[in-house]
């Protein structure tokens, strides 16, 4: 079996002995792509030599399993197109994982016909080429990664099971491996707090009937860095609060140096300048304005004042003539 994107076959034209002597070429280069759930017959389309034309070659497509005869597939049309999708079809999820599977193509226009082109067999699980797995999430902790993943596919689990292993390293690091994994959850323990960690994730297919252990691709390269501790996180608070504390206090000297350097001019702006009576005011701005008439009416009492003088005798004295 050769690798690709997904795993492909390729095979030369088989003509049976069953078969009437073939009018046709036989479509070439026959490749099966098996990756993740995905079943993909492929070829190359028939080149006629004569007038007729190519887009009329119709193809009929046979499959058998191991012990069965020839049959054709008719659960996907592609008689017009060098290609079967196999899992494409929303009725049918292509040929069962665990079985074995041959496949076989040949052209044909009217009542011509070509030689048969066969793939060789093939077992979904066995020769399937896997992804790396799908959604990974990671947790990061003070001294750890938590990292959770799905599946690269769906799988009958009372048959096959997915195990996984991490690659990761510290930045700059040498490279560990954990593994296998029989869950989704991976936990990456015994690391540096505050420190950056990359990882790659890959599964591996496992078929313990048939002792198969196919391994899949390695995702691409994550890196997080971990948490602090309780005592890291306590230097930090501590590094903080003195760092204000000081910045404030540098900056309370730093206004205490400057107001003792320019009092006078702080002194001017904060002391307002004295300020002249309304009054004297008005007269430096209009000498012929009344104003110190209107002062002195203010300052005069409202009334006048009236003084009561009376004239006492003495015991034993005439009052004298009054002037």
């Amino acid at each position: 079996m050769g690798s690709g994107i997904g795993t492909t076959v390729c095979a030369a034209p088989v003509v049976s002995r069953s078969d009437t002597l073939p009018q046709l070429p036989a479509p070439q280069n026959l490749k099966i792509h098996l990756y993740n759930a995905e079943q993909v017959l492929s070829w190359e389309p028939v080149t006629l030599s004569n007038d007729s034309s190519s887009d009329s070659v119709a193809y009929r497509v046979q499959y058998k399993y191991s012990n069965s005869e020839w049959d054709d597939l008719t659960q996907v049309d592609c008689t017009r197109i060098p290609a079967c999708n196999f899992t494409a079809a929303s009725h049918w999820q292509g040929f069962p994982r665990h079985f074995n599977v041959s496949l076989r193509v040949r052209a044909e226009l009217g009542e011509l016909v070509s030689a048969w082109a066969a793939v060789p067999w093939f077992e979904h699980y066995r020769n399937v080429t896997i992804g790396p797995p799908e959604n990974i999430r990671v947790s990061t902790e003070e001294d750890s990664l938590i990292i959770g993943i799905s599946t690269p596919f769906d799988i009958d689990t009372s048959m096959v099971a997915f195990q996984y292993y991490v690659y990761y390293w510290e930045e700059a690091g040498t490279q560990q491996v954990k593994g296998p994994i029989k869950n989704n959850f991976i936990l990456l323990d015994g690391l540096k707090p505050l420190s950056v960690y990359c990882f790659q994730v890959k599964a591996e297919l496992v078929w313990p009937l048939k002792s198969i252990f196919q391994p899949g691709r390695l995702s691409n390269p994550s890196c997080y860095k971990t948490s602090a501790n309780a005592a890291t996180q306590l230097q930090q608070a501590i590094l903080i609060f003195v760092g204000i504390f000081l910045s404030v206090t540098l900056l309370i000297t730093v206004c205490f140096f400057l107001a003792l350097k320019y009092r006078g001019v702080i002194k001017y702006w904060v002391h307002s300048p004295p300020k002249i009576p309304l009054q004297i005011e008005e007269f430096l701005n209009d000498p012929a304005h009344p104003v110190l008439e209107a002062l002195d009416k203010e300052s005069s009492p409202k009334e006048d004042a009236w003084v009561s003088v009376s004239i006492l005798s003495l015991p034993g004295k005439e009052p004298e003539d009054a002037l």
